[in-house]
């Protein structure tokens, strides 16, 4: 079975790229263990994102929550320019509250099923103002310069959040011509702990078995079987982290035994459930 690759990896709560590529080569579809906005600033781009897939242009501020499977599609030799922004899930979980939550751009694209948003005048807008003070402030060696790129980083989420609840903003249509394989991948998500099967998908969408597993992994680049397991080792990850018991998650996310569910979930992680479960009753500590 191919699988997709988990690539990038965050060590810290953020983490702020300025990546400029001419000439790049194609991009496999992956996975990250953490959220991922990117704003293009120059190139020819599609974007891909479970299934759906978004025209670009400059200025789009595109919203890649942790767990989705996403590439870029560069369509021409020229340059593709793009500032791109890690943040962990749990540093979010750190700003919400009653009256706020600085991840309420992630759920609110979600709501209007998106992954874009189409800022007018970014370039000139406070946010834009914000965004070339965060790069300013990544190499800079003034004084207590790494306290005040945080305090601008969280400014960035405050603002960024303010511009996607405003209903002026546009959220852009995805341009994928398979609707039916969008609502395969929605179904998956939305019935992941539940057992799946290919003629139980083949039954709800009246496709063959054959015709249902070409179309997802032309359409996706990964298998059905691939893509459920990695999406149930990364809800069963979440739920050991709260503090669920670890065989209790084994069957919670779809799982019929516990040691096939430990081998995956160390060859994904670099860890086995136990072992996960440890290393963060250490941190907490």
């Amino acid at each position: 079975m191919k699988e997709f690759k988990k690539t990038g990896y965050l060590n810290n709560d953020f983490k702020i790229f300025h990546l400029i590529d001419q000439g790049m080569a194609p991009v496999n579809f992956h996975f990250h263990e953490f959220h991922k906005i990117l704003i293009l600033l120059k190139g020819n781009v599609s974007y891909c994102i479970e299934g759906r897939s978004y025209d670009l242009q400059p200025d789009d501020v595109v919203f890649v929550p942790a767990g989705e499977v996403h590439c870029p599609v560069v369509h021409d030799q020229n340059t593709y320019e793009r500032i791109i922004i890690y943040i962990s899930k749990g540093y979010l979980d750190g700003y919400r509250t009653d009256s706020y939550d600085l991840s309420q751009c992630l759920s609110e694209a979600h709501q209007k099923q998106s992954h874009v948003l189409r800022i007018p005048s970014f370039t000139t807008s406070k946010l834009g103002q914000i965004v070339r003070e965060l790069e300013h402030s990544l190499d800079s060696k003034e004084y207590a310069n790494e306290l005040y790129h945080n305090l601008l980083f969280l400014e960035f989420m405050v603002q960024l959040n303010r511009n996607a609840l405003r209903n002026s903003i546009e959220y852009l249509s995805n341009t994928s011509s398979n609707q039916k394989m969008i609502a395969i991948i929605d179904y998956l998500n939305e019935h992941l702990t539940e057992d799946i099967s290919i003629d139980s998908l083949s039954e709800t969408f009246f496709l063959s078995r054959y015709h249902l597993m070409h179309s997802f992994k032309e359409e996706t680049g990964y298998t059905i079987g691939n893509y459920l397991s990695t999406k149930r080792l990364l809800l069963a990850r979440d739920l050991i982290l709260q503090g669920e018991p670890i065989t209790n998650v084994c069957y919670e996310c779809g799982f019929r035994n516990y040691s096939t569910f430990s081998r995956a979930f160390k060859k994904n992680f670099g860890y086995s459930p136990r072992e996960q479960r440890a290393i963060d009753t250490t941190l907490r500590e």
